[in-house]
């Protein structure tokens, strides 16, 4: 009998809070590591990092960006993406200078080199996306871009206990 009750199906709840499986946070991870599972063994062939790619990427979208500013869009912190950087530039394939008006700031710009691995790796990153496509479906794609879209912008107005004063948030 004691071990039908450790078969039991139905998980334990020791708090008072959403099933983990249930959990939006997990959730978006589980579907990023699902998508990035098949870009990462692409990207390795070329000798890049996810991270790598997402600043090649972001990069590519402007002629030139500050430092600060590419951290934010691409989701890094500063001394991770200073390592990055460092590296990218030792490869010839980002370029970093002084901002004239503010020898504080960094700037960085993609390289002739760096857009021509983008334009080598592309094809083989469409092709990931055009099977990821055929298998959920170009609208779902779309539909769930926008949903994420949607619930972004609607987090980001969100105050958030403990966030630069703000005590009023509906969570933390």
């Amino acid at each position: 009998m004691a071990g039908n009750k450790s078969r039991s199906k139905k998980p334990v709840r020791r708090v008072p809070m959403r099933e983990f499986s249930r959990s939006l946070p997990m959730s978006l991870l589980r579907a990023r590591e699902a998508m990035m599972r098949h870009f990462r063994a692409s990207l390795r062939r070329y000798g890049l990092t996810e991270q790598q790619w997402r600043i090649l990427r972001a990069l590519a979208s402007v002629e030139t960006i500050e430092v600060t500013e590419l951290a934010r869009v691409a989701f890094l912190l500063g001394p991770s993406l200073s390592r990055i950087l460092r590296d990218l530039e030792t490869r010839q394939l980002v370029e970093r200078q002084v901002a004239k008006a503010d020898q504080r700031r960094g700037l960085v710009s993609i390289s002739a080199k760096g857009l021509k691995l983008m334009e080598t790796v592309a094809p083989s990153s469409e092709a990931i996306y055009a099977a990821i496509i055929k298998r959920y479906g170009a609208r779902k794609l779309a539909e769930l871009q926008d949903m994420l879209h949607a619930l972004e912008g609607s987090l980001s107005q969100l105050r958030v206990r403990g966030e630069g004063g703000a005590e009023t948030g509906e969570f933390e």
